[in-house]
């Protein structure tokens, strides 16, 4: 039995590793030459900003980080992502894992639009570019927050869902499920998703055993996230501030005199006109200030203590609902307009500059704040003391002035994005002896992370990002070969190849002249004379 000596087994590997990336570049070409440079933008990034860009939650998320508790405002789930990585005490290896995962969502996005539905490597590849180039796709990457991590966790949920035609197995249905649960302790906004992707199976006839175990395993992280969160806060819930966030919504249209509330739930009515009001976050983060020349007091500090507790966000959210049952049309009317915003053509600055500069490459880019201050050790700072180090923003050039002037030329317009809803939502209707086909899931999923955060808090252009890829992988989908849009495609093609034909044609079928009747000949003479084989 011949021997083999470990240098021959390092050649073998080589050897497989080589053949491996022959048939990746031989099959994929043109995804990998758009994905190179996408990744040294993301390089460029990690050098010109040295290792992270801060936000305003960014620091709430360390804060409860460093602390280990969960945060009565929003999911905590990224505060425990990053306890996991806080032994390494590095900014660096939370971004260049989100960049990671931004690549990883574009490369699944092109997985299935190749291997499950069959389109052409360019239009995968076409539908990769808005995740890939977005400047502020790449600067979301760079930031401490937790919209990568949820929008990898629920794409992949979908990739798995999506990447057969056979019925999902239990496990697969186990796994989806975990990430589904796991997304929503990243950002709330993912369990009404559950019911989305629930009805789609539904339709699809996965089978009931397939869709119980995935709400099962959906509600494991969930059901302990909320166990843990009643032990610190006595509230069996995600957070303390979904009424109050509701209630926010509400105040932009509320008129108590048409309202039918008790006496309690009328502390959080205001006789400042609608007209007049400041945007739905004033109702959050503020106390008092002026709204279009008008002093205006927020309601929730009539309630006394933190707004944040169990007692206070119930009574906001009663007060929202009653708001909402008593007004439905001007309810409509600000979710339709705040849902209109993502599809702008030009990023108007909103909800204000100093929240809107936070999304930008600069270079002069935010600081440590005087509310994170923190005396842990040596440390003067939850952001510090995380990082045992500076966890100030170091601004590199010439790195930084690139990603600077990139971001500020290339991103998706929001009236971009719309038009891709728009050519979804064509090879969905096309489809609908299929109820959509599979299409419909990704597209209504981009749909709701747009419109669910209008309806219950208010727009950020930060909520449009994470719906942008599942809008493309929706596009792509619809006019797949095998799809209802494909055949159309192709009887369009067909069409269009038999009209010049037809053009070239006389009446009755023949040539139009004796000069090309007697050229089709000597052609045919020609072909009939050649040796075989030519």
């Amino acid at each position: 039995m011949p021997v083999t000596t470990p240098r021959a087994q390092s050649a073998s590997r080589i050897g497989s590793i080589r053949s491996l990336l022959g048939r990746i570049w031989s099959g994929h070409r043109l995804f990998v030459l758009v994905l190179i440079p996408a990744v040294l933008l993301r390089v460029d990034a990690e050098l010109g900003y040295r290792w992270q860009v801060w936000f305003n939650d960014s620091f709430d998320y360390v804060q409860h980080t460093v602390n280990f508790n969960l945060d009565p405002t929003r999911a905590s789930g990224y505060s425990v992502l990053l306890k996991i990585l806080q032994p390494f005490h590095s900014y660096a290896l939370i971004t260049i894992l989100q960049h990671i995962m931004g690549l990883a969502i574009a490369v699944m996005v092109y997985a299935l639009a190749r291997h499950r539905f069959g389109a052409p490597a360019w239009a995968a590849t076409l539908a990769t570019v808005p995740v890939l180039y977005d400047g502020f796709e790449i600067q979301l990457e760079h930031l401490i927050l937790a919209d990568i991590p949820f929008l990898f966790a629920l794409m992949l949920a979908v990739t798995l869902l999506l990447w057969s035609k056979e019925r999902p197995s239990l496990l697969r249905c186990a796994v989806i499920g975990l990430l589904l649960g796991i997304s929503d302790t990243l950002r709330s906004v993912s369990l009404p998703l559950l019911v989305v992707i629930a009805v789609y199976m539904v339709i699809r006839r996965a089978g009931w055993r397939q869709i119980g175990v995935l709400i099962v395993t959906c509600a494991l992280p969930v059901v302990a996230y909320a166990s843990w969160f009643d032990l610190e806060h006595g509230q069996f819930a995600m957070t303390d501030s979904t009424g109050v966030f509701l209630y926010s919504r509400t105040m932009t249209f509320a008129e108590c005199s048409k309202m039918s509330i008790p006496n309690d739930e009328k502390l959080l009515c205001t006789n400042v006109p609608p007209d007049k009001r400041p945007i739905a976050q004033a109702y959050i983060w503020t106390t008092d200030g002026y709204s279009d020349g008008l002093y205006y007091t927020n309601p929730l500090i009539r309630l006394g203590g933190s707004k944040f507790s169990p007692v206070p966000d119930r009574l906001a959210e009663k007060f929202a609902i009653a708001a909402i049952e008593a007004q439905p049309l001007a309810y409509a009317r600000t979710v339709f307009d705040d849902t209109w915003k993502a599809f702008g053509f030009i990023r108007a600055v909103f909800p204000q500059a100093a929240t809107y500069n936070e999304y930008l490459f600069s270079s002069h880019p935010v600081g440590i704040p005087a509310y994170n201050d923190a005396k842990i050790g040596p440390w003067t700072s939850y952001a510090a003391a995380y990082v045992q180090g500076n966890p100030d923003t170091q601004v590199v050039q010439p790195f930084a002035i690139i990603m600077e002037d990139y971001q500020r030329v290339i991103y998706l317009p929001g009236t971009i994005y719309g038009l891709i809803l728009l050519v979804g939502a064509a090879g969905i209707v096309m489809a609908w002896r299929r109820w959509g086909g599979e299409a419909l899931l990704p597209w209504t999923i981009s749909l709701a992370l747009i419109v669910i955060p209008a309806a219950t808090a208010e727009f950020d252009y930060r909520y449009v990002l994470p719906a942008v890829p599942f809008a493309c992988l929706a596009a792509v989908m619809a006019f797949a070969p095998d799809s209802a849009g494909g055949r159309w495609l192709r009887m369009l093609a067909d069409g269009l190849r038999r009209e010049p034909a037809l053009a070239a044609s006389g009446p009755g079928g023949g040539t139009s002249s004796g000069t090309s009747s007697s050229t089709a000949l000597a052609c045919n003479d020609k072909r009939d004379l050649a040796p075989d084989g030519v």
